[in-house]
């Protein structure tokens, strides 16, 4: 799903070599950095780092390592992941199994004022409370966020900024390939967002990263307008890699009027007693 020697063939191509001293002219056909300047500012062999992007090079020890992150620029994130992708041989991750402790999904449940999900490395959604249901407008346990995002065109309108959705979705699963090279599941989820999705195709491309742990959320709900909130991302103290996720709305903000309301309308989207289906047009 993810390699080392992909990884560092993308990440070479985007170093201005300008910024790592080296002069350029019109001539120049190479984007970004070549393989033998890489070699040069990181203090290796030519012929060891063409090892290395061809995938005939194992296990780079450290210092090798840490000399490609600086000379590429990465930042903390694409630093370990380069990291995970090269010891990959040596240590697989199990993917998480196993049922949700009923504590865990009562404590969920106790989260009534926000929508609150349990979510996996692949993003299926293993557990929801019933205002992330009404949030998406649908039992979440089993919704993929991924195959939401870019597969069900009939929901974009959900997400209020849906190109950055489907960045941190694509940065988000790189990780999560790195992470668990050997999860048959996983590679069937990137094979059919492949072949459903020519932004995911292009996006999936580029090989970036990403590791987004909290940051605004922003929804266009059909039934309360534009929700404009904040996500916190919880890992799990199992080491399962699941994680909590709560989306929060400001204090007296208009958001936190919308999630109101949302809560006071049944399954059906009506508020209690009318039979009325509630409309907002902001």
């Amino acid at each position: 799903m993810d390699d080392l020697a992909g990884f560092l063939r993308t990440r070479r191509s985007r170093v201005d070599p300008s910024v790592a001293g080296i002069p350029t002219d019109n001539r120049r056909r190479v984007e970004g950095l070549r393989r033998e300047e890489v070699a040069h500012l990181s203090g290796v062999s030519v012929d060891y780092y063409v090892r290395l992007e061809q995938g005939r090079a194992t296990q780079p020890s450290e210092q090798v390592l840490d000399a490609l992150a600086r000379v590429l620029g990465l930042d903390e994130t694409e630093r370990g992941h380069l990291y995970r992708l090269a010891r990959q041989r040596r240590r697989r991750t199990r993917a998480p199994t196993g049922r949700l402790r009923a504590e865990l999904l009562r404590v969920l449940d106790l989260i009534v004022d926000a929508p609150a999900l349990i979510m996996d490395h692949r993003m299926d959604v293993v557990a929801g409370n019933r205002l992330a249901g009404l949030l998406y407008g649908r039992d979440t346990t089993g919704l993929n966020t991924a195959r939401h995002i870019f597969l069900e065109e009939d929901v974009r309108g959900l997400y209020a900024q849906w190109e950055t959705c489907t960045l941190d979705v694509v940065g988000h699963l790189r990780l999560a390939a790195g992470k668990h090279p050997d999860d048959p599941r996983l590679a069937s989820l990137i094979g059919e967002l492949s072949m459903g999705s020519e932004r995911f195709r292009r996006l999936w491309a580029r090989a970036d990263v990403r590791a987004r742990a909290h940051g605004p959320k922003a929804f266009r709900h059909p039934l309360v307008g534009l929700l404009e909130l904040h996500q916190e991302n919880f890992a799990l103290p199992d080491g399962s890699g699941r994680e909590l996720i709560v989306l929060s709305a400001p204090p007296g903000s208009p958001a936190e009027d919308g999630l109101r309301l949302l809560a006071s309308l049944d399954n059906d989207g009506n508020a209690p007693g009318k039979g009325l289906r509630v409309t907002n047009s902001s």
